[in-house]
């Protein structure tokens, strides 16, 4: 029904803001994502958006981008799963990550999220395969087994996944994992 939102930003909440549209205040709820991509309080802004209603509220969410928007819907839809709980999931982690751990299967990176079960990230894992997976996902950073290597090994060091990614880009193509997590590292420190 509403698909898009363009007016003035007139308040920030996490992880719900205000979009003024002529003069009708929208209050829209975004994942973390998108809330730290906003603009500045009475800058222009627009969001994609995805209309919930149900017996008890109706709720807007929005998007900074389409695979955001692509990922939430997809997420809703399956059982158990709820707008919350998308929005929860959306902001533990890119849509990027996501796909990456849709396409490795790995419960452990998406059970990190706040709010999410062993058993919800297997079925999340196991109703997303096919739909979101290698062709939105793995970033073109990781290119081989080393800085998957130096990738895991941030985020276990209790780096975002986020934050691991762009040290990643800054290391030399060609450098080893122990090599490659001191340079990490020391990137991440500054």
């Amino acid at each position: 029904m509403i698909g898009k939102l363009t007016g003035t930003l007139s308040d920030k909440n996490p992880p719900e803001l205000v979009v003024d549209c002529h003069g009708v205040g929208y209050e829209v709820n975004v994942p973390m994502s998108t809330f730290y991509n906003l603009p500045a309080l009475g800058e222009k802004v627009t969001l994609l958006t995805h209309f919930v209603v149900r017996e008890d509220a109706q709720i807007l969410y929005g998007f900074g981008t389409h695979p955001e928007r692509a990922a939430f819907r997809q997420l809703i839809k399956i059982s158990g799963v709820g707008p919350r709980t998308a929005l929860s999931v959306l902001s533990g982690m890119s849509v990027a990550e996501l796909a990456q751990a849709v396409t490795r299967q790995e419960a452990g990176r998406i059970i990190k999220v706040p709010g999410i079960g062993k058993k919800t990230a297997e079925r999340l894992l196991l109703e997303l395969k096919g739909k979101l997976g290698a062709d939105i996902g793995v970033p073109a950073s990781v290119t081989s087994d080393a800085q998957s290597d130096i990738l895991q090994a941030l985020v276990a060091l209790g780096y975002s996944e986020r934050d691991a990614a762009l040290a990643l880009k800054a290391l030399p193509l060609d450098v080893g994992v122990s090599d490659g997590i001191k340079l990490a590292l020391k990137a991440l420190a500054k």
